[in-house]
C-alpha cells in the first residue's frame, strides 16, 4: 500500500468515526416530544 492510499484511508476512517459519534450524541441527547395521553382522550366523560 503506498503512503497516498494509507493517507486516504485514514482519513475516511476518522471522517466516518467522527460522524457516528455525532449522530449517536445527538440521538441520545435529544429531548422527546411530549405525546398526549391517548388514554384520557378515549375515557368516557366522568357524570
Amino acid at each position: 500500500m503506498n503512503t497516498s492510499a494509507f493517507i486516504t484511508m485514514v482519513v475516511v476512517e476518522l471522517i466516518v468515526t467522527a460522524l457516528t459519534i455525532w449522530f449517536f450524541y445527538k440521538v441520545l441527547t435529544i429531548k422527546p416530544k411530549p405525546e398526549p395521553d391517548s388514554y384520557s382522550e378515549n375515557d368516557e366523560e366522568e357524570r
